[in-house]
């Protein structure tokens, strides 16, 4: 009677422990599901506000045109940008983490989508800068609620890959960009351009709000006020904000002037450097999602791989300032693309590691904000070199002197130990 009774007081019937295992399995399945989807939305959000800002480029000499805007004053307009972008990490880094990556994206995408939208009916300079500073300011939360979703709904041995996949949205977009924008120009006008733009934003935004869960469960823990006093002591993330700040001070730098550099320091024609500079890119689109699973296959670790990837920027960037010929720039140009890039979803991984799920959107922003500081910076600096000493190989020692500092800086922090 004893035995019968111990049994029914603390032992679970085998079809109660099947049911268990099944609802357990059931909700391993469905997260496993839902996180890709998860992953996709947030891939697009992140493509479509890259498009928006790079619309700029191929659009900036028919805006000029409509509004009399002298040439030199088209630099204003992308300044103005910057300007709420910088400012914009830092709050909406702070808001993914108290409002939740769905809200926060969905609000970016509605809000970037309308201004967009808006500047497609602009009739004056001042409206036009002042439409400018507004997508700005909507235009990085897509990045820091990515980051976020990533760190909540995968684990460590799955955010290499994530990472490195969803960061191809920023290589994919220039060539997309570039292939249809010049077309909607040709065919209807900057305007409508800009208006197509905007509402296929809009209807993002939609679609964002319908299919982003913040977390697997109810994990209503994850939301968390912001509190920059909790993100300030961490070495690791100002290790990483240092590095970031090296690294893409070569990336954006070498982007922006490449073009320029070959065609004055070399005497290659425009398409010939436009082409070196689309291989650039290409090595940017594989090299990404490769890296980010070397990362998970090796455990992890992210660390010494970006020292390396940042090493080998360093002496490409040697190696492109002794280069002469088209050919060898051909030759050089997806290899420096690889140096260049590879290490941007390790890095962005590692920054959500250090700060921890609950503030990794909080970090993300921060960190995000100190690095786009280089590209404000470096273009104007190099100008600046290239302007007073001509040099082709002094100019791409300015640039390698970015990574270098990096490697430097990521030689200090560690990998993280949480999952």
């Amino acid at each position: 009677m004893l035995q019968k009774i111990r049994e029914e007081m603390f032992f679970v019937p085998n079809e109660a422990l099947a049911a268990s295992a099944s609802k357990i399995n059931a909700s391993a399945v469905g997260n496993q599901g839902i996180r890709w989807l998860l992953l996709l939305v947030a891939w697009a959000a992140f493509f479509m506000s890259f498009a928006d800002r790079l619309a700029w480029s191929n659009l900036a000499g028919a805006v000029s045109h409509s509004l009399t805007l002298p040439l030199a004053g088209l630099g204003a307009f992308v300044t103005a940008f910057y300007i709420g972008y910088v400012i914009s990490n830092i709050g909406a880094g702070f808001a993914g983490d108290w409002l939740g990556p769905r809200l926060t994206l969905a609000a970016s995408l509605l809000c970037l989508g309308l201004a967009t939208f808006l500047f497609g009916s602009v009739q004056s300079i001042a409206m036009g800068l002042l439409l400018q500073v507004v997508m700005g300011l909507t235009a990085g939360a897509d990045y820091v609620a990515g980051v976020k979703l990533i760190a909540t709904w995968f684990d460590k041995l799955e955010r290499g890959r994530a990472m490195g996949l969803f960061m191809t949205a920023t290589s994919l977009a220039v060539v997309v960009t570039n292939l249809t924008v010049p077309v909607l120009l040709t065919q209807f006008g900057w305007q409508n351009a800009y208006r197509t733009l905007g509402g296929v934003t809009i209807g993002l935004g939609i679609v964002a709000y319908v299919l982003v869960r913040d977390a697997p469960g109810r994990a209503a823990s994850l939301h968390t006020r912001p509190d920059f006093g909790a993100l300030w002591p961490n070495r690791e993330l100002r290790l990483l904000a240092l590095a970031g700040f090296g690294a893409l001070w070569g990336t954006w730098g070498f982007a922006f002037w490449a073009g320029t550099l070959m065609v004055r320091g070399h005497g290659l024609t425009v398409v010939q450097s436009g082409f070196v500079v689309a291989l650039f890119g290409a090595g940017a689109i594989v090299a990404k999602p490769t890296i980010g699973l070397v990362s998970d296959w090796l455990g992890g670790r992210r660390k010494a791989l970006v020292i390396g990837c940042l090493v080998f920027f360093v002496m490409m960037m040697l190696v492109f300032s002794q280069l002469e010929t088209f050919t060898a720039f051909e030759i050089a140009g997806p290899l420096l693309g690889i140096g260049a890039f590879a290490y941007s979803p390790l890095m962005n991984t590692m920054v959500a590691e250090a700060s921890g799920k609950e503030l990794a959107s909080s970090g993300a922003g921060v960190t995000n904000a100190i690095w786009g500081l280089g590209n404000v910076i470096v273009p104007s600096l190099l100008g600046l070199v290239f302007q007073q000493t001509g040099s082709f190989v002094l100019a791409c020692l300015t640039l390698s002197a970015g990574p270098l500092f990096g490697a430097i800086c990521m030689a200090f922090t560690r990998d993280a130990v949480e999952a």
